[in-house]
């Protein structure tokens, strides 16, 4: 049995989107250490959701964007790293700037909609990733 989680940490997660691209970042750092996911981290404290998004994504990939919507608010319950987030996911239109990886991010890039299931593993993260870019055409 595993130990009791930790209180819920408040953190934010942005799918960018570009044409028929999503911006996604390989993970320096556990949890899902290596995996490929969305750009975001922890709310500081005093920090809006939505300016923390767009603080996260500037960090770890160097782009800028323009909020476009909520997508949905998920429970990551990560036993094997002792971790509980609540991950509060907003869409994002592109602005500017090419990906480069930085902060807690071993790579960042734009890539097709297409590969996203073969990229990532986490199967609410391609739930949000479809979720937003199927709100965009709508």
């Amino acid at each position: 049995m595993s130990p009791p989680l930790p209180a819920p940490v408040p953190a934010v997660g942005v799918v960018c989107l570009r044409g028929d691209e999503v911006l996604l970042i390989r993970r320096g750092r556990p949890p899902k250490q290596g995996e490929w996911s969305l750009p975001g981290g922890r709310i500081e404290p005093g920090e809006r959701a939505i300016e923390a998004a767009l603080r996260e994504l500037r960090e770890e990939t160097g782009v800028e964007a323009e909020i476009t919507g909520l997508v949905d608010v998920v429970d990551g319950l990560f036993p094997e790293a002792g971790r509980h987030y609540v991950l509060i996911d907003y869409a994002a239109r592109w602005l500017s700037g090419e990906p480069v990886a930085g902060d807690d991010a071993l790579e960042a890039r734009f890539v097709a909609l297409h590969r996203v299931e073969a990229l990532i593993d986490w199967d609410e993260t391609r739930r949000v990733i479809f979720t937003a870019a199927a709100a965009r055409c709508a």
